[in-house]
Parts: structure tokens; C-alpha cells; sequence
């Protein structure tokens, strides 16, 4: 790990400026739920726990999208995949459990926001469209083009993090919407979610030989690491191979091992969020039971 921390900047491995970002957006969280909480309607002070779970899910963008993880996804595709599912399966229902419901009511006043959540907030249009994202981003011609144009890449990310927004949002609604699903049926979504999220993991899994030039060729790996190396700096061609490399697993290798990971990451994600829906339907079942033991005693009355 030597020749890593001495081969990259302080800046490409820990990423400042992604790390002041989310200070800033941690910063303007606590302002919302403390000193503006009562610009709000039916605002309440916010538990701890949620506290705690947005920053869990601020530190979850931060691994995805920044620090070592990231430079390390362009040397091995396993950190790459590694990444992802951090950002794309763990930071959005952290993110979401840790804003108040309280917060979204007032947005969901407006028309524009009714207007706009009622085109794009149909549960299949979520469940799809992430899926699809996810699936069009590891088709080999396309990854290779994101990875090696850094715009292009960053735009494709940002885009991927607010449809898994989304997906999560009918997972863990906040508010009550036309949209929003009983239990059954969001254990049902997760479900059809992992059916959708494993062609593009059974791909890279399943695959006798290694797909993206981006591992493999040296020409476009000198592309997409020149992004983590400041301007005029040179290729360092001794972390791809060699013994200097930093990979320690062969391309193919190294390519099961991440399609694994992410399948891996996914069924226990989903696994937690399908056991939570679960209680939530056992509860509410406990809840409304005796509701409907006392209608029913009051019907025999009045027929008494």
C-alpha cells in the first residue's frame, strides 16, 4: 500500500472537496431540524437515531464517490463494484430514514412537486428505470466509455444515486402518498428488484474472460486513471501489473469476486428491508386488531 499513498495525492485519495460538500449538506441538515424547524408544519425535534442514520448515509456517498474505495475502483473492478453498492444499495435508505417526514410535507404542498412526483413517483417507473440504469452501466462498451470520460462518468453516477432515490423511496416511503404500497406488497417490489438487479451480476460473475478494457488493456486504463493523477503527471503502468501491482487477483478473478460482492451486498440489503417490512406488517396487524375486535363488539350491541 506504500506505492499507492506514494503514487496518488493526498487530494485524489481523500477527496476534500467531496468531503466539504457533504460538511455543507451535513450543516445545512442541522439547520433545518433545529433553528428553521419551525418554518415546518407539524415539525418535531428529531430523534437521534435518524440523526445518526443521515450521516451514516452521507459517509456511504463518501466511500461511493470519493476517498480510497474510488481510486481503488480503477485499479480492481471488485473495489469498483464494492463502490457501488455502497452508494446505490446502502446510502439512499439511510439518507431517507434519516429525514424527517415533516420535512417532505412541506414540499409536498406544493403543485409543482405533486405535479412532478405524480409522473416520475409510480412505483414500476422507479423499480425500473434503476434497474435498467444499473444493467445499461455494466454493458462493456458502455462502462469503458464512462470510466475513461470523467464528466460523462460523474453525470451517469449522480443520475444512478437519484433513481436508486427513488426505487428506495417506495421501499421506505416517508409520507403518506396515492403511491405509497402496503407491506406485502413492498416485500413483493424488493423481490422483483433482485430478479431485475441479477442479469448484470450473473454477467460479470458468469463471464469466462475479463470484459472491460478498462482492467485489461493498458491504453484505456491509462485513460481512466489519468483522472486520479494530477494534470501532466505520469502513468503509473507498475500498479497494473508487475510486481508493484496493487491488484492481487487476476483480471477474470477479480472480476467474479466483484459481480459477487455487489449480489452479495444486494441480498442482504434487501434482506434487512424485507425483515423490517415484515415487523412493520406484524405491527400494524397487533395494532388494528383490537380496532376491529371493539367495531365488532359495538355492532352486536347496537344489534342487541
Amino acid at each position: 500500500m506504500e506505492q499507492f499513498f506514494s503514487t496518488f495525492t493526498f487530494r485524489t485519495i481523500w477527496t476534500p472537496e467531496l468531503i466539504l460538500v457533504l460538511a455543507l449538506v451535513s450543516a445545512v441538515y442541522f439547520l433545518i431540524i433545529t433553528k428553521y424547524r419551525h418554518k415546518f408544519p407539524d415539525a418535531e425535534p428529531v430523534e437521534k437515531k435518524r440523526i445518526v442514520y443521515f450521516h451514516l448515509g452521507l459517509v456511504a456517498v463518501y466511500l461511493g464517490f470519493g476517498g480510497p474505495l474510488y481510486v481503488l475502483g480503477h485499479l480492481m473492478l471488485s473495489m469498483h463494484m464494492i463502490s457501488m453498492a455502497i452508494v446505490y444499495l446502502i446510502a439512499p435508505p439511510l439518507l431517507l430514514l434519516g429525514i424527517p417526514s415533516w420535512f417532505f410535507k412541506r414540499f409536498q404542498q406544493m403543485r409543482p412537486v405533486r405535479g412532478f412526483f405524480f409522473v416520475i413517483g409510480f412505483p414500476i417507473l422507479g423499480l425500473l428505470l434503476f434497474n435498467a440504469a444499473f444493467s445499461i452501466y455494466h454493458i462493456p462498451a458502455v462502462f469503458d466509455y464512462l470510466l475513461t470520460n470523467e464528466g460523462a462518468h460523474n453525470f451517469y453516477q449522480v443520475a444512478m444515486l437519484l433513481l436508486a432515490a427513488l426505487m428506495w423511496w417506495h421501499i421506505i416511503p416517508r409520507i403518506q402518498t396515492m403511491y405509497t404500497m402496503s407491506e406485502l406488497k413492498r416485500i413483493g417490489y424488493m423481490f422483483i428488484s433482485g430478479v431485475l438487479f441479477t442479469p448484470a451480476c450473473a454477467l460479470i460473475i458468469f463471464a469466462g474472460t475479463p470484459l472491460y478494457a478498462t482492467y485489461t488493456d493498458p491504453a484505456t486504463w491509462s485513460m481512466a486513471i489519468a483522472y486520479c493523477l494530477p494534470p501532466g503527471a505520469d502513468i503509473p503502468f507498475n500498479l497494473m501489473s508487475g510486481e508493484q501491482s496493487l491488484t492481487f487477483l487476476s483480471p477474470t478473478n477479480d472480476q467474479q469476486f466483484g459481480g459477487a460482492m455487489m449480489k452479495v451486498i444486494q441480498e442482504l440489503v434487501y434482506a434487512i428491508a424485507i425483515g423490517h417490512s415484515f415487523r412493520l406488517w406484524v405491527k400494524r396487524d397487533k395494532d388494528e386488531a383490537p380496532k376491529l375486535e371493539f367495531q365488532e363488539y359495538e355492532m352486536y350491541q347496537s344489534k342487541a
